[in-house]
């Protein structure tokens, strides 16, 4: 049941470094968009500090548990089924929410979705960290991001490389302040939000 996809072994140790400076000192980290579950164990074991939840749609949950069957780290948790189209979330709290190579994958309404239940379960001070390609209105999109998303949408056209703007507004309208965003390998970006202590608007859950 294990599964094994080289694109979550690009990149990882640079993930991981950035992970490293934002991430809580302590407490549950919530994954979204699991995969394989590569991700889940490489970074819990490198992250003793906090407890790693991991999630994804319910097809892939059985080889997430097989990477953290074997890997018996004491800091990660049994998957969970969650499904970026619905706004019913198994976990209710958590200091930092970690979506990497996800927003391009979904539909718009389930980008719409992460932030939302972002805004929901972080504490005041918690971090909302995403990781992959952006589109920029302040410059032409890389070739090879051109390239990725015109695969993405012929594969799926409700997927795609989103836009940042339209992703940061979506981010604020839940309460989330923008921290940094980071050029990384490969023309992608890590950026990183902070929940607001006091919710700026109405929106704000």
């Amino acid at each position: 049941m294990k599964q094994f996809a080289p694109s979550c072994d690009q990149n990882k140790d640079e993930i991981l470094a950035v992970l490293q400076e934002v991430l809580p000192h302590s407490g549950v980290v919530l994954e979204i968009g699991s995969g394989t579950g590569q991700h889940a164990v490489y970074f819990a074991q490198r992250l003793p500090q906090v407890i790693w939840q991991p999630t994804d749609l319910q097809p892939n949950l059985a080889s997430i548990s097989a990477w953290c069957t074997e890997a018996q780290l004491a800091n990660t948790r049994v998957p969970l089924e969650l499904d970026l189209l619905s706004d019913r979330w198994p976990v209710t709290s958590a200091y930092a929410v970690v979506c990497i190579n996800t927003t391009h994958i979904v539909s718009w309404p389930g980008v719409e979705n992460l932030f939302a239940g972002a805004g929901r379960v972080l504490a005041p001070g918690g971090v909302m960290y995403v990781y992959g390609a952006y589109r920029y209105a302040t410059r032409p999109l890389e070739p090879s991001n051109e390239k990725f998303d015109c695969w993405l949408k012929t594969r799926d056209p409700v997927s795609g490389v989103r836009d940042f703007d339209a992703v940061n507004a979506l981010a604020q309208r839940n309460g989330l302040q923008l921290t940094e965003d980071r050029a990384m390998p490969g023309n992608n970006r890590s950026i990183w939000w902070t929940k607001a202590v006091r919710c700026p608007g109405v929106s704000c859950q």
